[in-house]
């Protein structure tokens, strides 16, 4: 087992590295001068841009540029913003918490309701439930994010005045841009809840469980759920991973103060270590938890373990 989790993380390790070369060439490649930028259009000394260019180190071959990043990074400096001259890190550090602690409640109400929805629709196979899930399902999946938030914002906070509209504060201000992001997720969650379930529905254990007399509820806690979340673990880890780096949109129409927006910010600056910084931790955070799963996996189901031995 140990020999198999230190396989992965080798991996991992290998995933971050080219992570880390896509997102320093992407940056590269796109037009524009940041020295520009932080001058601004008005500036006309050659000398003084050639100075600043030296000092953050753009004048040398792409290659050393590069390795000069992944240095910086493995020792965990992210540099510093050209627009402001702060640390990376500090700068995105409140935004990431305030990201952070908006996806975990959005994931939390996500698995709340798509679980029971999956686990009800299954249970209730063509039955009303069934059916409203799946419209329930439709709609996270179709309606655009912004339209939802914009018409909770009209409905709830306008029409009647139960909740902020926006800005960042106590749960009052969480509860709309939470109830937002989780939509899509809900929907994915509880599709494929009741998909893995029916599944185990259909295995011989459960018939012979049901043959035995055993209630339907212990069938239910002792057999299905534990042997069909295998999948739902896949898209719920993925699910947390689209909601920190997709909270972009969330974030503008609730004005809340997150990491998509700084990132969205500091493109439109042409800030590069603002950007590398803010995509390399919402990829490293996708990769981690792709690790967690993956891991994850390997404890649920020794079949797995045997496998990658």
């Amino acid at each position: 087992m140990l020999e198999v989790i230190a396989r992965r993380l080798f991996a991992t390790l290998f995933v971050l590295l080219g992570l880390s070369l896509l997102v320093f060439l992407m940056l590269r490649l796109v037009p524009g001068d940041p020295i520009q930028v932080y001058l601004g259009v008005e500036a006309t000394d050659p000398a003084l841009e050639q100075r600043l260019r030296v000092a953050l180190g753009l004048d040398r071959p792409i290659l050393v540029q590069y390795a000069r990043y992944v240095r910086r990074i493995a020792v965990g400096d992210l540099g510093r913003s050209i627009l402001t001259q702060r640390s990376v890190a500090e700068d995105m550090l409140p935004k990431a918490l305030n990201t952070a602690q908006l996806a975990l409640v959005s994931l939390s109400i996500a698995l709340a309701v798509g679980l029971s929805l999956g686990t009800l629709a299954a249970v209730r196979r063509f039955s009303v439930w069934d059916h409203g899930g799946l419209l329930v399902a439709l709609a996270g999946i179709s309606l655009p994010v912004f339209w939802v938030g914009l018409l909770l914002q009209w409905l709830i906070s306008v029409q009647l005045g139960l909740l902020p509209s926006a800005g960042k504060g106590g749960i009052e201000r969480l509860i709309l841009p939470a109830a937002t992001l989780c939509a899509p997720s809900i929907a994915l969650i509880s599709r494929v809840t009741r998909a893995s379930m029916l599944e185990v529905f259909q295995q011989d254990y459960v018939r012979v469980a049901r043959a035995k007399g055993v209630s339907e509820r212990a069938v239910l806690w002792r057999h299905i759920l534990p042997n069909g979340i295998l999948p739902i673990m896949t898209v719920v880890g993925l699910q947390f991973g689209y909601m920190l780096a997709g909270a972009v949109v969330t974030e503008t129409v609730f004005a809340w103060p997150g990491l998509g927006r700084l990132i969205v910010d500091a493109i439109k600056d042409r800030d590069y270590p603002i950007v590398q910084g803010g995509i390399l931790l919402v990829g490293a955070v996708f990769v981690v938890i792709n690790l967690i799963v993956d891991l994850l996996y390997l404890a649920a189901d020794p079949r797995l373990r045997l496998r990658a031995q």
